[in-house]
């Protein structure tokens, strides 16, 4: 049978590889916080979506603990996913500039959101074991986005994670050597000459609210996809 994205999907949602894991993120949709008691919390894995024939490729770190471990998408319902969709939307890639749930109207064109981890890690740390069981996921997932040309990654855990992945679903790595490190703003031809490797600083309130990550660093970001695009 062959694979498809929503094949992929079916088997994230369902997935219980890492017990600790899947006890953090039931923990935290039972016990909720207080904002959010009303809500039902999603409480599973969060698989990646987007355009099928998206050219950017987003890949971030792991869905938030109240999140998108409470919304069931990815960069929704927190302020990492409010910093991501404005960027997205002022640079035509997102419907809308916020996301607050997953019937919310929000629709992304030429780009598609996944991540390196799909449970919600405690203190937003993965463990390498639980990066290493869910890599084949992500590997999957690029095999299948073949009109990509550009994967941005938010934060070193991400950059790291598409690095071990492009190659596992056969796709050129970098024609740089010696591999190249993780930096805001870097960009990393592929061998292909066509597809490329963008970098950012995670859009975390750790990073935005201390000044480290700005508005028009991110933005930047966003500006540069556009114009390798066009």
């Amino acid at each position: 049978m062959p694979d498809t994205l929503k094949r992929i999907s079916r088997e994230i949602v369902a997935c219980r590889r890492c017990p600790r894991l899947v006890a953090h993120r039931e923990r935290v949709a039972r016990e909720k916080r207080r904002a959010y008691l009303d809500w039902d919390y999603w409480g599973r894995p969060v698989p990646g979506f987007g355009d099928p024939a998206a050219r950017l490729i987003v890949v971030g770190l792991a869905p938030g603990a109240h999140g998108a471990n409470r919304t069931g998408r990815l960069f929704t319902g927190d302020s990492s996913g409010d910093t991501l969709f404005a960027a997205l939307h002022a640079h035509r890639f997102a419907s809308q500039a916020q996301s607050t749930s997953r019937d919310d109207g929000l629709t992304l064109g030429d780009c598609y959101i996944t991540a390196a981890v799909r449970c919600a890690p405690p203190d937003n740390r993965p463990e390498p074991g639980e990066f290493v069981r869910c890599l084949p996921y992500l590997v999957r997932e690029l095999r299948l986005l073949r009109g990509a040309r550009i994967y941005l990654a938010l934060g070193r855990a991400a950059f790291d994670a598409l690095l071990k992945a492009l190659p596992e679903a056969g796709i050129a790595g970098p024609s740089a050597r010696p591999m190249p490190r993780f930096g805001h703003g870097a960009e990393v031809p592929l061998e292909d000459g066509v597809r490329r490797i963008l970098a950012s600083y995670h859009p975390s309130r750790q990073n935005t609210q201390t000044g480290r990550l700005t508005r028009a660093m991110f933005h930047g970001v966003f500006r540069k996809a556009r114009e390798r695009l066009s």
